[in-house]
């Protein structure tokens, strides 16, 4: 896996396109979260490099509401009720009319290198670029009469790359929770040996940060359900490894890739010095406060005593 800094360097236009094709696919399935006129800028780039020049007779806003499944993720596009009432909707705003302008606004000189570069550029601007993803699972939180209802899961993908840990909504591309590998712990959960030929009963990672609510310090545990969480633990694994390996070489914080480098590492269920409830620095609150309402949660205090719990959590102690 090349890290940022070499991707960055890489001048052969036959890799650059399949950095850029890995991008475009991770941009469209909601992968990489960003801004609406993010998407809408990417969208008009890719169609330009995609398309050739702007040609008035060809490439109206129709062409773009018919086609707007090739350049926007799932959560941008026209829906199908707009798409039957389309007086119901701002034309001003609609996806197809904001694609059409971004490709208009591209300069006619604009090479096809220049613009895969300045697509890539604004990706590798994104903390999850270039993260390797899982599938997952987690509890949804559920309160008042709602809790009395039996809820599924909701799936989830978790990217993890040499910056930190990313838990995504792909379907909506929204970031749930991110965490650098500074900022928490981790350990790896295994089903009963009775219970690992149950479908329902899948191995899971859980995920320890440190948060200051009402003023206290206390410990978050989110619980992510995976079939590939031996993958993911080993993944996280190596990137500390690596990452402590390169600071024990004396190796400068300033030249660190993305500079994570800290004291505080993640740690996990296997290094000796550490249990999953020796928890890292605390994060600050505005980073994650309009996060961890969407997560099912358990809350420990500073002697390890757990205090809240939520969803499966409720049953756990």
């Amino acid at each position: 896996m090349l890290q940022l800094k070499d991707e960055m360097v890489i001048k052969d236009h036959r890799i650059l396109d399949l950095l850029y094709a890995e991008a475009r696919h991770n941009i469209l399935e909601g992968r990489y979260p960003c801004d609406s006129s993010h998407y809408y800028m990417l969208g008009g780039i890719q169609a330009r490099i995609e398309l050739g020049s702007y040609n008035p007779s060809l490439h109206s806003s129709k062409f773009f509401r018919d086609n707007q499944d090739q350049f926007l993720p799932i959560h941008m596009r026209r829906g199908m009720i707009q798409s039957w009432f389309p007086k119901f909707s701002s034309k001003k705003t609609s996806p197809e009319v904001c694609l059409l302008e971004h490709y208009q606004k591209i300069p006619p000189n604009s090479t096809e290198r220049k613009l895969t570069k300045k697509y890539l550029e604004f990706c590798w601007s994104l903390p999850y670029y270039g993260c390797a993803f899982f599938q997952g699972q987690i509890e949804m939180p559920v309160r008042g009469l709602t809790s009395l209802i039996t809820h599924q899961d909701k799936p989830v993908l978790l990217g993890v790359n040499y910056n930190g840990i990313f838990l995504i909504d792909n379907q909506r591309a929204s970031l749930l929770l991110s965490l650098r590998y500074e900022e928490f712990s981790w350990d790896l959960g295994i089903p009963a040996a009775s219970q690992q030929e149950n479908p329902d009963c899948m191995s899971c990672i859980f995920l320890q940060f440190l948060v200051l609510e009402n003023g206290t310090r206390v410990s978050k545990i989110l619980q992510v359900f995976s079939k590939q969480a031996r993958m993911i633990d080993s993944l996280i694994s190596g990137f500390v490894d690596h990452i402590k390996s390169k600071k024990n070489l004396g190796v400068n914080n300033k030249e660190q890739d993305e500079g994570t480098m800290v004291d505080g590492l993640a740690t996990s269920h296997e290094d000796s010095s550490s249990q999953l409830h020796t928890a890292p620095p605390i994060i600050s609150a505005p980073r994650l406060s309009n996060k961890l309402s969407k997560l099912t949660l358990a809350t420990f205090d500073e002697q390890g005593r757990c205090i809240g719990k939520m969803g499966s959590w409720s049953f756990s102690y």
